[in-house]
């Protein structure tokens, strides 16, 4: 099932994505499926009628796993991590499909990361790794947006991953997917730059939830990114870059100067 949030110019609505490719509709759904549950109204409309916003705004943080994919740690230059990777981006970075992704004055080195994200379903801390699947909500695709320069320099990660606009997520949350082995795709004005599959984790989803929830608790909502293929680089203001996840679907957005 594909859950999308949207607006047709005034509050943001929930649906249910259906339908064939090029035509689809949304079936208007009753509040915020994550509390209210799938309850349909009988309103539908075409999907090219409503805007896609960000399938979820986290109710607390989105959660990120560094150097999950080995090329990626490669590439950069970084040792393997002995154990997940975990950092945090505010959900104020969190836009939509077709939002512009806002380069900051304070970096010359801004690239793309495209990801597979978890959402949370359920308030969840300790989970086992045969539990795991109990608490997620279902899975949309992202970029883990990195001013990589400040990510050297500062020491931590929390401006450089921390900009607002730099957690796109879309287009919809799909609740019915195997993430075990799909692919991630990541193209930079139609170029491909990155392709890799999850099954190339490091870390699996069941650990990684594991992992976090030893120490944190997660909230409904919550958006777990869960690493990113090599093959990063730097994208610049008039770019357009899209991440495509197989079984979800492309996100896509725009890099624009910041006035």
């Amino acid at each position: 099932m594909r859950i999308a949030r949207y607006t047709t110019g005034d509050e943001p609505l929930y649906g249910v994505v259906g339908g064939e490719d090029g035509s689809e509709i949304v079936a208007t759904l009753v509040g915020d499926p994550l509390y209210a549950g799938i309850e349909l109204t009988g309103q539908q409309l075409a999907l090219a009628e409503a805007r896609l916003l960000a399938p979820v705004i986290p109710r607390s943080k989105v959660v990120g796993i560094g150097r999950n994919y080995a090329a990626h740690a490669d590439e950069l230059g970084h040792e393997l991590p002995t154990e997940p990777l975990v950092f945090l981006k505010p959900n104020t970075s969190v836009v939509g499909p077709f939002d512009p992704i806002v380069y900051p004055a304070q970096s010359s080195e801004v690239h793309f990361e495209g990801e597979l994200a978890v959402v949370i379903a359920r308030i969840c801390r300790d989970v086992p790794t045969d539990r795991w699947k109990d608490v997620v909500f279902g899975y949309t695709v992202g970029n883990d947006v990195t001013a990589r320069d400040l990510q050297e320099t500062d020491g931590q990660w929390a401006r450089a991953k921390g900009f607002d606009s730099f957690c796109p997520l879309g287009p919809w949350i799909e609740t019915d997917l195997d993430p075990t082995d799909v692919a991630i795709t990541t193209e930079l004005n139609g170029a491909v730059k990155q392709q890799g599959r999850t099954s190339l984790m490091l870390y699996d989803i069941p650990t990684v939830i594991s992992y976090i929830t030893s120490f944190m608790t997660l909230l409904p909502g919550d958006v777990i990114l869960t690493g990113t293929p090599a093959g990063v680089g730097p994208m610049r203001p008039g770019d357009d870059v899209a991440v495509t996840v197989e079984g979800i679907g492309t996100l896509t957005n725009k890099v624009v100067p910041r006035d």
